[in-house]
């Protein structure tokens, strides 16, 4: 009879739910929007940052003590009328005259008050909503002022998903804590955006809107910040996750999409003081050093304000982390489809902060629903939309409603918790790897069963360490380890749930499992001085020790680490917490020598801080080389191609003067804009006398072309000019100076074929000078400088292109390839792939056998070569700013002294007789837990608070865990038997008029057909 009763109802909830989602349907606007993003700096205005907060007489005395001694005389603070000019600031915004901006500039950077002086940025967002069959690629972060670059924002590739029909709030389960009486009250969220209407239909609790533009509107003109809001608070049609949440609405771009650097700081200030909890911010951009922003994000979550990002729209490309979603303390958001698959606009890691020396950390933290997403239209109704900006607010409602769920936890819920708990509860998708999910799928409930039994604590991201597990640990399984390789680096991050802040101490502890030879590895490891705020890092360097260097299996250990912070309230003691890092990896003997391959990454230099353009001068809309130029990002098809080849694949983060060069067959050098250290260029001489082979790729360079390609730059307030080309090709020649070999200065492109390969040569340089027993291969190809100085030109000239050369300088010298484009094996704007060359290439140096393909087209004359001139470096270039290289001197650049080569110091070893699990995730414990914990159902106590203690009706309420902890809730109900026995009556007497009626057959037939279509409708909506 339950049985017969429950069918019954499900199919009758089914039916509704149909007919709803119908509805809603109806009311449904399906658009896809497209955000681009471009900055530029504002004349003569900069963001002076002091060392405090100061009201506003304090800091117009400091500004003016500082610029008045200097001499300077034309300068104004400018007013800001906001909620927050009230307050006292972190900042002002000064404007100098062009006449004594040095000297105020210096005068500013020297008075002990002031931390730091900036340029004042004026942001641009355009919102464009397209067809779903629209395709647009590039990307671009900098406005470049009608230059040879195009500034058209931050996009890529995407398609829109079908939209399922159900909730997005029903998909991830929120319902079920709404059942519980869970629905974000008592929490305070903030967007940050585009604005949003008192009166919408859609919100209960818009607590209080402000204006932070120079527009005298609260109201939203575009819609964006009003889809945001729904998804987070929405209670009618499209719901959000949290509709009894107080809504803090911070209107920061104006309807003409624009905003200002100082704007975003105010209103940060302000939403210090207002005690926010959780902030939503869908905007971000590639400058992890832009240092007002990225200090003020770390003051946010010091302050407790739980802050949720988007990673970024620049997929499927790896290396296009967006910041702040970057940030060890900000919890960065990837987006899937409905399909469970990661939306192909959705960034990958790894960050890009550690390059050279050291290796990135593993982001997004989690990833969840992006594409086809429904929210609040800006006029009622429902539309979709898809990005990462789609995913973040997706979470930022589950992490609103989340935390008005665990009210009674007081400050055990803070922005590493709740961090922790996602990450913990995630559902890990099958085939992804972790720059790709973070640590999975947001699971709503799960992550609610840990708040509620959470104990403060520090966690690991990654929690262990499997250098054998495939695809999750892509890049690290791909490749096993062997003696006298460059140490492997796994960038840990630390997560303190138990203090804003911490440290590590008595030094992290390696375990090697004697069982499972653990003693075969060697560990370095290098951490966090402090742990602030929230968290910090530990860098692991696995190596081979010596007695493993023909041992051929897996290696088991674990790291213990010892966090501690200050003790908490009413606590003597300080906070303590130990956690494992368990360690698996794959060694095998050491390969031979024509097998290794080390790639250079140390002279590889990228945005930001500099400018340095991109390869490929034809992609306008992306001016910047910010992807890293790493195996394992912009580089990464080509690093798993050569991993099936059968070679291995190491990187050099440090000088040639740092390696062994007996123990590779071949250095790759590819893309580099960094100068060389004299004694590398005679190192590296040395090397190739004693067997080590080179291979170059190379890319266009020409002071010309360069000129042409400047723009306003948003950090320095000047014009800038690339201080390199797609390379530098001078440092290049200097290099290859000592086998006669050459590249010059005009830029070619265009497509060819060698043999059966079809091939494009992208903004590529030409082979000026080789030796005569070389061997060169040219092509019939265009000169695109030309071109981009903006003349008419249909010439194709004969160019040399590839150059191969066995060196003789002893009877066992190594050999030398140069080829003077990198596009063709860089993913970025990778058009014709020629991974099939660089296998030929590797073959020639590796063996010394010449692969017929060159053979075939070697070039037999110099005659009628494209001329070129002897490159030469910009004149009055500052690449002395950025380089490891160079440095200033008396307005100058010389070269540095050359560094030191690192050298680590391996953790002493403290074996154990035991043995490790067979899978480290399963068996991996992430966060311990209150035991035997009663969870909260019903009633749950999530008032309001306000700085007084009261509500707007005027009634005492608790304050929350923003603030102060609040008293536990009474967590145990009686159940009335009087309302179960009204229930079991029911139940029978529908049981009884089932049994007793007996409908027509034409009713029959109708209902079974009515059965049909809710099986059918039931099937489409999966």
């Amino acid at each position: 009879m339950a049985l017969l009763i429950l069918k019954t109802w499900m199919k009758m909830k089914l039916l509704q739910s149909i007919y709803w989602n119908h509805l809603f349907c109806c009311n449904l606007t399906v658009e896809k929007v497209e955000i681009d993003y471009s900055s530029k700096i504002i004349e003569n205005e900069y963001i002076v940052m002091f060392n405090g907060y100061y009201k506003n007489q304090a800091r117009a005395n400091y500004i003016n003590t500082a610029l008045n001694a200097s001499g300077v005389r034309k300068w104004k603070i400018i007013a800001r009328e906001n909620p927050a000019s009230d307050y006292p600031s972190d900042f002002d915004v000064v404007m100098l005259e062009d006449t004594d901006k040095l000297e105020g500039l210096n005068a500013l950077n020297d008075h002990p008050a002031i931390k730091r002086v900036t340029s004042e940025r004026m942001v641009s967002r355009t919102l464009k909503f397209i067809s779903p069959d629209y395709v647009r690629f590039g990307r671009t972060s900098l406005n470049l002022k009608n230059q040879f670059w195009q500034a058209t924002g931050r996009h890529t590739s995407r398609r829109l998903l079908r939209a399922i029909p159900r909730q997005i709030t029903s998909v991830l389960q929120a319902d079920s804590l709404w059942n519980m009486g869970i629905t974000g009250k008592g929490i305070k969220v903030a967007i940050f955006d585009t604005g949003l209407s008192k009166t919408h239909p859609h919100f209960r609790k818009i607590k209080e809107r402000t204006n932070w533009t120079n527009e005298k509107t609260f109201d939203d003109g575009l819609g964006h910040g009003t889809f945001v809001a729904g998804v987070i608070a929405s209670s009618k049609e499209c719901l959000g996750f949290a509709p009894d949440s107080e809504l803090h609405i911070f209107r920061v771009f104006t309807n003409n999409q624009v905003s200002y650097t100082s704007w975003f700081l105010d209103a940060f200030n302000y939403a210090i003081l207002k005690k926010i909890n959780v902030l939503n911010l869908s905007i971000g951009g590639p400058d992890f050093k832009d240092h007002p922003f990225v200090d003020k994000v770390w003051e946010l979550t010091a302050n407790r304000v739980i802050m949720v990002s988007a990673i970024g729209n620049d997929g499927p490309l790896y290396g296009t982390l967006n910041n702040p979603a970057d940030q060890m303390d900000v919890i960065g958001v990837g987006g899937i489809n409905f399909e469970d698959q990661i939306a192909k606009f959705s960034s990958r890691g790894m960050t890009t902060w550690e390059l050279p020396q050291g290796y990135g950390r593993v982001k997004p933290d989690i990833v969840t629903y992006g594409s086809a997403v429904k929210g609040s239209h800006i006029k009622g109704g429902c539309r979709t939309l898809s990005g990462t900006s789609v995913a973040s607010p997706v979470v930022a409602g589950a992490v609103t409603l989340l935390a008005s769920g665990v009210l009674h936890r007081g400050d055990v819920i803070n922005p590493a918790s709740m961090k922790q708990a996602l990450m913990a509860s995630a559902r890990r998708l099958p085939g992804v790897n972790m720059f790709e999910q973070g640590h999975g799928k947001l699971n709503l409930m799960k992550a609610y069963q840990i708040l509620n039994s959470y104990k403060p604590q520090a966690s690991l991201s990654p929690s262990y360490i499997d250098l054998s597990e495939c695809p999750y640990m892509w890049p690290y399984c791909t490749q096993p380890i062997y003696y006298g390789a460059m140490p492997v680096i796994m960038n840990v991050t630390i997560l303190n749930g138990l203090d804003v802040s911490g440290k590590i101490v008595n030094k992290p502890q390696w375990h090697p499992y004697t069982p499972q030879n653990g003693h075969f590895l060697d560990i370095a490891i290098s951490d966090s001085e402090h742990l602030w705020p929230w968290s910090g890092w530990m860098a692991v360097y696995l190596s081979v020790a010596p007695e493993g260097a023909t041992y051929e299996g897996l290696a088991h250990g674990h790291i213990t680490v010892t966090v501690e912070s200050p003790p908490g309230f009413g606590e003597v003691e300080p906070r303590q917490s130990t956690v494992n890092l368990p360690i698996r990896a794959k060694i095998i003997p050491t390969p031979p020598r024509h097998k290794r391959i080390l790639w250079d990454q140390y002279h590889n230099l990228r945005y930001p801080p500099g400018y340095f353009p991109r390869d490929n001068l034809k992609i306008k809309n992306d001016p910047l080389d910010w992807n890293g130029d790493h195996i394992h990002t912009n580089f990464k098809d080509m690093y798993q191609n050569l991993r099936n080849t059968g070679y291995y694949v190491e990187v050099l983060g440090s000088p040639f003067t740092c390696f062994d060069a007996s123990q590779y067959g071949t250095l790759l050098i590819v893309d580099p804009e960094e100068e060389y250290f004299p004694e590398e260029i005679l190192k590296l001489k040395r090397d190739v006398d004693g067997g080590l082979s080179v291979i170059v790729f190379a890319d266009w360079y020409n002071v010309t072309v360069m000129k042409k390609v400047k723009f306003y730059d948003e950090n320095t307030r000047q014009w800038w000019m690339p201080d390199t080309g797609g390379t530098n090709v001078p440092a290049l020649n200097d290099l290859l100076a000592s086998w006669n070999i050459q590249f010059g200065d005009r830029v070619f492109e265009g497509h060819y074929k060698l043999n059966d390969h079809e091939m494009y040569y992208a903004s590529g340089s030409s082979i000026r000078k080789f030796p005569k027993d070389g061997i060169v291969v040219s092509q019939q190809l265009n000169d695109q400088g030309v071109q981009i100085l903006g003349e008419t030109e249909t010439i194709k000239y004969k160019t040399p292109i590839l150059g191969l050369l066995q060196t003789k300088s002893t009877d066992k010298s190594g050999r030398i390839v140069v080829y003077g484009d990198s596009n063709c094996i860089d993913n970025s704007h990778l058009e014709l792939a020629c991974y099939w060359m660089l296998d030929s290439m590797l073959e020639y140096t590796s063996t010394s056998h010449l692969p017929s393909v060159f053979k075939d087209n070697q070039m037999l004359s110099w005659e009628d070569t494209a001329e070129t001139d002897h490159p030469h470096r910009m004149e009055g270039n500052r690449l002395y700013r950025y380089s490891k290289v160079l440095e200033k001197n008396l307005g100058e650049s010389q070269v540095r002294a050359l560094p030191q080569c690192p050298h680590l110091i391996w953790t002493h070893p403290v074996p154990l007789n035991v043995s490790a699990p067979s899978n480290l995730y399963q068996s991996q414990k992430l966060l311990s837990l209150i035991e035997e914990v009663n969870l909260p159902i019903h009633n749950l106590d999530n008032s309001i608070k306000d700085a007084s203690g009261h509500d707007a009706s005027g009634e005492f309420v608790e304050w929350s865990w923003r603030n102060k902890p609040a008293e536990s809730v009474n967590k145990s109900e009686n159940f009335d038997l009087s309302v179960l026995f009204l229930i079991f009556l029911s139940v029978a007497l529908m049981y009884y008029c089932i049994k007793c009626y007996r409908p027509k057959p034409k009713k029959r037939k109708l209902c079974k057909r009515l059965l049909n279509i809710v099986q059918c409708r039931r099937i489409s909506t999966v």
